[in-house]
């Protein structure tokens, strides 16, 4: 695991400044703090941080073929490298390492840009091909490490994290208006969007050319949906199974200790199941809990029921974490803001297991690929409310669900709150009715949010998750939930929970590694029927069929809880002095965004329980910080961890 980085100067074939290439990786030093290396070649500058995982003494970073006129930089890991290496050798390619890095090298050299097809694992990497004069930059298909990119007219930018393209001098820190529409209305920015105007994120799956003077991003992988293929639902059991099985092991190679996150979900306790079966020695594990007022969201008892069925070696802390002081922190790693409160939680748990480990095991993913989401009942639920009165669905279920208190602190009401969304949007077509339940801000409310001019310039139909739209549109797959899966697949999956994995393990200086979005394991269940996902009402239909002889009873029977945290509580009082500072009416009208009476009404309304506005709050919260920190500061070397109102990089 690393971080990588370069220049391409494409009109100027002087070597890039090593003084640049320094600062550009010395502010990613967290994601690599054990070693580092550069290559500077003709109008070219590559560099890296390394975290070594793999042939700790001889995987040094830039890497080359033979004759030095291939050389990558690579964040991430090839699971399969080892099979590729003896196919190449018997090629006749010669390796002076051990490491995974090298075989690309050679991969590249003996395919061309067709060898991104035979990769399976995570990566984002960074190819000079000197005597081309070349520069290919490559990401992984489901998303699981990142790459921002600069272009500019003669110079090309890269870099794992976008702090680091922010240490050359020249670059310019405006707010993108199109991602921050889209923001508001998903609580993350979708790729290829970012922020801050003119940088872009290379989506998944995709790679770029870099080539005499121009620049391509081409595709070279995507969900398969719309192939199924007819298996017995015991034959499904058992493929899906056995891939699980394989991807898990795959991915255990490594020659740093590692170990496991665990919830107590299906999903990590799967990871832990079979870590269990295939290691001789017991696993390490990792969990995180709350106490007190705050016991709803603590997960500890599930954890260690698993923990004791496996004889893991299980390690877990009780938080009450300082918030107010983590999250400016927590806002700088992230590089974009994501109005998630399970940053909180990762970053502490990936806190607690580099104490001990190296590499860490994550479940993630898990829900997405076999539907594990309360709003995959959406075709469910239609089949019994097609079946009510006009006016009870337009009127009377409305006003009755608009009467229930909101309060997360319960399950029944966190049902209500969902029925309620679900209401909302269920006279509409299927993609728009999805779109209508996962939205952050809906169109109408970031039309009502926003100042008149941005608002004008937007209109109610281009607030509305662009890229959600784009992703259903692409999906052909007429199975209206393999559509919502696609869409995730496409959008929060990438760039919400993995890019908050990676930048939340990648602050304490830990590999996290999720093999249930191995590829070839999701076009397995791309394949499946959606019957076998959802069925009825039971989530994850099939996926807990698989893991039954596995888990105990009560993980496999629990109620779905998202790995969160306490914030809404939070917000009521210990984060209100933050609320106060941060969305104080000087300060709305001063960024010049948002209509403060809007602002005003969300946060009074919040405060008296009159609505829930959790996300919301933390959404403009985390929007805010991120302004202070990425728009209003001068570029420096590092963290400096001081007050809410004076961060900076």
């Amino acid at each position: 695991m690393c971080g990588i980085y370069g220049i391409l100067n494409f009109d100027r074939p002087e070597q890039s400044s090593d003084s640049v290439l320094a600062a550009m990786g010395g502010v990613i030093t967290h994601r690599g703090p054990d070693d580092f290396g550069q290559y500077r070649g003709r109008g070219v500058g590559l560099g890296m941080r390394r975290l070594s995982i793999i042939d700790v003494s001889g995987g040094h970073q830039p890497l080359s073929n033979e004759d030095e006129s291939i050389w990558i930089v690579l964040n991430g890991e090839i699971y399969n490298f080892q099979s590729l290496r003896d196919e190449l050798e018997a090629k006749g390619h010669t390796f002076r390492t051990r490491s995974d890095t090298e075989v690309l090298v050679h991969l590249y050299e003996q395919e061309g840009l067709e060898f991104f097809k035979r990769l399976r694992g995570m990566f984002g990497l960074a190819i000079w091909d000197a005597k081309r004069e070349r520069l290919v930059l490559g990401r992984d298909r489901i998303g699981e490490k990142p790459l921002f990119i600069r272009r500019e007219p003669g110079r090309l930018l890269f870099a794992s994290e976008l702090k680091s393209i922010l240490q050359v001098d020249g670059v310019p820190r405006h707010l993108s208006h199109a991602a921050l529409e889209e923001y508001l209305a998903l609580g993350y920015v979708p790729a290829p969007l970012c922020l801050l105007e003119g940088i872009e994120k290379l989506p998944a799956g995709h790679y770029l050319v870099a080539e005499k003077g121009r620049t391509e991003i081409r595709e070279y992988w995507d969900v398969p949906f719309g192939r199924p293929e007819k298996h017995s639902e015991q034959e499904w059991i058992e493929r899906i199974r056995a891939k699980i099985q394989e991807t898990v092991r795959m991915q255990l190679v490594s020659d740093v200790p590692l170990g496991a996150f665990l919830s107590g979900g299906v999903d990590s306790s799967t990871i832990v199941a079979v870590m269990a079966g295939l290691t001789g020695r017991p696993v390490k594990t990792y969990s995180i809990g709350y106490q007190g007022e705050h016991s709803y969201y603590n997960e500890l008892p599930y954890a260690s029921v698993v923990a004791k069925a496996f004889g893991t070696d299980h390690h877990e802390i009780v938080v009450q974490p300082a918030v107010s002081e983590l999250l400016p922190k927590l806002v700088w790693h992230l590089d974009e803001p994501i109005a998630d409160s399970a940053c909180l939680t990762t970053y502490l748990v990936s806190k607690l297991a580099r104490e001990s480990v190296t590499v860490i095991l994550s479940g993630v993913g898990g829900d997405e690929l076999f539907g594990g989401y309360r709003r995959y009942l959406g075709n469910s639920l239609m089949r019994y409310y097609s079946f009510l009165p006009g006016p009870v669905r337009r009127k009377w279920l409305p006003a009755l669900l608009d009467r229930i208190p909101q309060d997360r602190h319960s399950t029944w009401k966190d049902y209500a709150r969902y029925a309620a969304a679900f209401v909302k949007s269920a006279e509409l077509d299927p993609a728009s009715r999805y779109m209508g339940y996962v939205t952050l801000f809906s169109p109408q409310v970031q039309h009502d949010l926003l100042q008149r001019e941005m608002a004008a310039d937007s209109g109610l139909s281009n607030l509305a998750a662009a890229s959600l739209q784009r992703a259903f549109a692409r999906c052909t797959d007429p199975d209206g939930l393999n559509r919502i899966l696609y869409a995730d697949l496409k959008t929060s999956l990438p760039d919400d929970l993995l890019a908050m994995t990676d930048r939340m393990s990648m602050a304490a200086s830990i590999e996290c590694r999720a093999p249930l979005v191995d590829h070839e394991l999701v076009e397995m269940m791309s394949r499946m029927p959606s019957r076998l996902k959802v069925r009825g009402f039971t989530m994850k239909y099939l996926m807990k069929k698989v893991v039954a002889p596995w888990l105990p009873r009560e993980i496999l029977e629990r109620k779905k809880r998202g790995f969160g945290a306490p914030i809404g509580a939070w917000l009521r009082k210990d984060l209100q002095p933050m609320i106060s500072e941060l969305l104080s009416e000087e300060q709305i009208r001063r960024r010049g965004l948002f209509r403060w009476p809007s602002i005003q009404r969300l946060i009074s309304d919040h405060a008296a329980e009159r609505a829930d506005h959790t996300d919301h709050l933390l959404a403009l919260v985390m929007l805010e910080l991120w302004q202070r920190i990425y728009l209003d500061k001068t570029a420096g070397a590092g963290w400096s961890e001081v007050g809410v109102g004076c961060v900076a990089i």
